[in-house]
């Protein structure tokens, strides 16, 4: 498996257990102990593919190296923290991570985690679709799924993979309403285990960046009380 993961954590001793475990799955791995190195790495190393990303340590801390990882890239960030608390998740989301665990942690499920970033990442294939089908369109957007590239009017945009997701999602199901639950499961290929508002919060920073006017969106449509669609007409 040709994939180096950064792991970032100023507790040593639990960067190394998730090292362990991510090398006996085939990955690469490189740890970085605080903020600024894991940022002077990224530089450094190209072969980078996700970041799993501690949110308390020195120096700088992970939601402020997040914003600056999301300024620039797109690369997957799973985020650790000894926090459970739902708006912590929300804040971490918010940001632009992928994914949140919460300290302590199986490291199992953490690899299972980090493996379906992975996929999410290089390609999407949903239920029902139809291979071939790499391209599809949703008004002055295109959105690539071979290239993982979304256009506006020719200009590519910068999304996060769970935006990317969210997006070909409704794009390749216009007309049907999907629930902030259906969404969750269907990019996550899990159960539902966060609360609603983090798909909310993917879902206002998605608009952000494709709408015209976010708040009066014409692209994403709300249907309130159900969730989110896509309409099938041209927007």
């Amino acid at each position: 498996m040709d994939t180096t993961i950064l792991v970032v954590d100023d507790d040593r001793e639990i960067a190394e257990l998730v090292e362990i475990y991510l090398c006996n799955e085939g990955f690469r791995v490189q740890k970085a102990y605080d903020g600024l190195e894991c940022l002077a790495m990224l530089e450094q190393d190209s072969s980078i593919k996700l970041i799993i990303l501690d949110i308390m340590m020195p120096h700088m801390d992970g939601l402020e190296v997040c914003r600056l990882i999301r300024a620039k890239s797109n690369i997957p960030i799973l985020m650790l923290s000894a926090k459970a608390e739902d708006m912590d998740k929300i804040i971490g989301f918010g940001i632009g991570a992928d994914d949140y665990m919460t300290k302590p942690f199986n490291p199992l499920e953490l690899v299972a985690r980090v493996k379906s970033q992975m996929k999410r990442y290089r390609t999407i294939l949903l239920p029902g679709e139809e291979e071939n089908k790499d391209e599809i369109t949703a008004g002055c957007l295109t959105i690539n799924k071979k290239e993982y590239v979304v256009k506006k009017s020719g200009k590519i945009l910068s999304l996060t993979p769970t935006e990317f997701d969210i997006l070909y999602l409704l794009a390749s199901n216009k007309g049907q309403v999907f629930s902030t639950d259906e969404i969750f499961e269907s990019i996550r290929k899990d159960k539902a285990y966060e609360v609603d508002n983090t798909v909310m919060v993917h879902i206002r920073r998605l608009r952000e960046k494709i709408e015209d006017d976010s708040k009066n969106p014409k692209i994403i449509k709300t249907v309130w009380g159900k969730g989110y669609k896509i309409e099938k007409s041209e927007i």
